[in-house]
């Protein structure tokens, strides 16, 4: 049977890699890149099907490092369909499910579940986060092993700090010999003290109870530590503070082998949006002051934090229709990350390529994947975006079955044409 080709023609060529910028004409073949030349290169070619990219922007497949898909166990809040077809309208070719499900993915049969939910779907890549520790309880490590030869590339009691400081150290070890990475949630709950949102004389005013930074400070400062004296490697999720900003500069200084991420939301938004206590924007780590938010900014601009990655956490509308202290942690992000950093292009805060940098590039380097690049013999990953075409987020576009966001409704602007994952277009419905 003859592969598919697909040529993508006068499209705006973006890859981080190589520092292209280009009007180019893309051919597939199958499931990988085949050839990138000049507008008009492939005109003598037959039985093609073609796509017109005028005015848009090609872009290797968004590669998100930290999404809750909640199944199994908790399948009115997301299913692995439905968050993979918020991942593909989204942008997002590939993702990263982390392990905190019912039963918590710490065995072999919970990721061969997950991959074949993935591959029912159809849509994107899914990619299982296997725990750290059994039940993420912190007390028995899982069987790392078993895990990533099952197919999880990285490991992570996300949701959950791993307090026993031997239990990181060890994992860190085993983690050495395949080169996988331990994703840290870095909160001292004796510290966060079961906050509801940023301590801070704002929280004080509107009397709820505050999470300090330094919840997250000491646990930056101690796996930082780990990961010097093992040289394993550590990647920070969803740093939220200055101070930990500045750790981690200071560590890839030494040449310590660590990584983060940063969300959107806390790049965008501040604590002051709690004033009217909606708990659409409660949060673990929590909003935190403009002081912050311009420190996150300078992460990302400096290269100090490595990639955006969405924290797309899914909750049930009963969950967040409650008491702001009793109200679950947690937002959407799939289908609103793309279009709220393409704002800061906009701004001129980041260049185009920064942005495929943090959204594709460096993501894959950080998971050891081929795809984050657009490249003759990679995967063809690929998103073709119109960076202008203007949208809402609104209760029917949203592919996730929650609703809990704080953009709901908001204008945005981005949209992606086109999605293609190994060479196949997707087109999403929603789940049933």
């Amino acid at each position: 049977m003859e592969e598919t080709k697909i040529l993508i023609k006068n499209a705006r060529v973006l890859d981080a890699e190589s520092k292209t910028d280009s009007i180019l004409d893309l051919l597939v073949e199958g499931s990988t890149i085949k050839a990138i030349d000049k507008p008009g290169s492939f005109s003598t070619l037959s039985n093609l099907q073609i796509i017109d990219g005028t005015g848009q922007w090609l872009l290797p497949g968004l590669i998100d490092l930290h999404v809750h898909l909640r199944e199994p166990g908790q399948e009115w809040k997301e299913t692995i369909h439905s968050g993979s077809a918020a991942a593909i309208s989204g942008g997002y070719t590939t993702i990263c499910a982390m392990p905190n499900t019912k039963p918590v993915n710490d065995s072999l049969e919970i990721t061969k579940y997950i991959k074949e939910k993935a591959l029912q779907a159809n849509l994107a890549k899914v990619v299982p986060i296997g725990a750290v520790s059994h039940n993420l309880e912190g007390k028995q490590m899982s069987s790392l092993s078993e895990l990533y030869h099952a197919g999880c590339l990285a490991f992570s009691d996300d949701g959950q700090p791993i307090y026993d400081s031997g239990l990181m150290r060890r994992a860190l070890e085993w983690c050495r010999m395949t080169d996988a990475v331990i994703c840290c949630h870095e909160e001292d709950k004796c510290l966060s003290c079961s906050g509801a949102m940023n301590e801070s004389a704002i929280s004080y005013k509107l009397g709820l109870p505050g999470m300090s930074t330094i919840a997250e400070d000491v646990m930056v400062a101690r796996d930082i530590e780990l990961a010097r004296f093992t040289g394993g490697r550590v990647h920070i999720c969803h740093i939220s503070s200055e101070r930990g900003v500045e750790l981690i500069r200071r560590a890839k200084n030494d040449g310590i082998n660590i990584t983060c991420e940063v969300t959107p939301h806390h790049l965008t938004l501040t604590e002051d949006c709690l004033k009217d206590y909606d708990t659409n924007y409660k949060m673990s780590p929590p909003l935190r002051s403009e002081k912050t938010r311009q420190a996150l900014i300078a992460g990302i601009k400096d290269g100090t934090i490595d990639c955006i990655a969405s924290d797309h956490a899914p909750h049930e509308f009963d969950s967040k229709n409650t008491s702001f202290p009793q109200a679950s942690m947690g937002i959407l992000g799939l289908q609103t990350s793309l279009p709220l950093m393409l704002e800061f292009c906009e701004q001129k805060i980041i260049t185009p390529l920064q942005l495929v940098s943090l959204l594709a590039t460096n993501p894959a380097k950080i998971f050891k994947m081929s795809q984050g690049q657009i490249k003759v013999g990679a995967p063809a990953d690929l998103i073709l975006l119109d960076p202008k075409k203007e949208w809402a987020f609104t209760r029917d576009n949203n592919f996730s079955k929650s609703f809990n966001s704080p953009f709901l409704n908001r204008k945005l602007k981005g949209e992606c044409s086109v999605v293609l994952v190994d060479g196949q277009i997707k087109n999403v419905q929603k789940d049933k």
